[in-house]
C-alpha cells in the first residue's frame, strides 16, 4: 500500500490521529519560546508546515498574523484544513503534496518550517531529499520545528521494531495501519540535522498516543532549529 493509500485511509477513519484542532502543548511551548527568546513576532511570519494534516497548527500560527501554507499527502486532510479555514475566516493555503519530494516554492521563502512528527515515515533517501528541500525554502537564520519520534527508552518502539521490523534500521511497519515508522537516537537526531542547521534545543519527551482506542507511552523528540546565516 502506497503512503498516499495509507494516510487516506487514515483520515477517513482515525486510528493514529486525533481529530482535535488544538495543536498540541509542546508545539506552543516553542511558539513562546520564538517570541519570547529570539524576539520573532509572528505578525506577517511565513511559515510552511509539513504534513499539515488537518491544519491545526497552521490554523493556530495563522490566527496570530503568520502567513502560513502547509504542504500535506492525503487529501481528505487538505479539504478538513480548508474548511476549517473557512469556517475560522482565516487565509491559509493547503496543497496536497508529498514532502519528499521538491517543495514548489523558491529558495528562501520562509521564516519558519515546522514538521510535527510528520517526516517518521519517511524512507533514508526521501529523508535527505526532505532536508535538501527545508534547507532551500528556509531562509538564512530562519527557523525550524520538529517533533520526531524517540527511540532512546521507549520501550514501546523496542517492541515494534522487535515483532514489526521494517527494511531500513529503527523503523516499524504499525499493523493494520500499514505504516512504516523511524525512531531516532539522540546521535541520530545530532547527525542528521546539524548538517543543515544549528540545533537550538534538544529535549526528549514522553506523552501518550493513541492506536486502536488504546494509549500507549511514547517518547518524542522536540527539536528547536535555525538556518545557518
Amino acid at each position: 500500500m502506497s503512503q498516499f493509500d495509507v494516510w487516506e485511509k487514515e483520515y477517513r477513519n482515525p486510528k493514529l490521529i486525533s481529530n482535535s484542532d488544538e495543536p498540541q502543548i509542546d508545539f506552543k511551548h516553542f511558539v513562546s519560546w520564538l517570541r519570547k527568546t529570539q524576539h520573532v513576532s509572528l505578525e506577517g511570519l511565513r511559515v510552511l508546515d509539513l504534513g499539515s494534516g488537518t491544519g491545526k497548527n497552521s490554523l493556530f500560527l495563522a490566527d496570530r498574523g503568520s502567513i502560513v501554507t502547509g504542504i500535506e499527502l492525503s487529501k481528505t486532510a487538505v479539504k478538513i484544513a480548508t474548511e476549517r479555514a473557512e469556517q475560522k475566516n482565516l487565509d491559509v493555503k493547503f496543497l496536497e503534496g508529498d514532502i519528499s519530494k521538491k517543495i514548489p516554492f523558491p529558495r528562501n521563502s520562509f521564516d519558519l518550517v515546522l514538521d510535527v512528527v510528520s517526516s517518521n515515515s519517511l524512507t533514508e533517501e526521501e529523508r535527505k531529499n526532505y532536508l535538501d528541500e527545508v534547507d532551500r525554502v528556509l531562509k538564512p537564520s530562519g527557523f525550524m520545528y520538529v517533533k520526531a519520534l524517540c527511540k532512546d527508552g521507549d520501550k514501546n518502539a523496542e517492541k515494534l521494531i522487535k515483532k514489526f521490523p521494517g527494511i531500513e534500521p529503527d523503523t516499524y511497519t504499525m499493523p493494520e495501519a500499514n505504516l512504516t515508522e523511524r525512531v531516532f537516537s539522540k546521535q541520530d537526531i545530532e547527525k542528521l540535522y546539524s548538517q543543515h542547521f544549528k540545533i537550538l534545543q534538544l529535549e526528549r519527551k514522553q506523552s501518550y498516543t493513541q492506536f486502536q482506542d488504546k494509549s500507549y507511552k511514547r517518547n518524542f523528540w522536540n527539536i528547536y532549529l535555525q538556518q545557518f546565516d
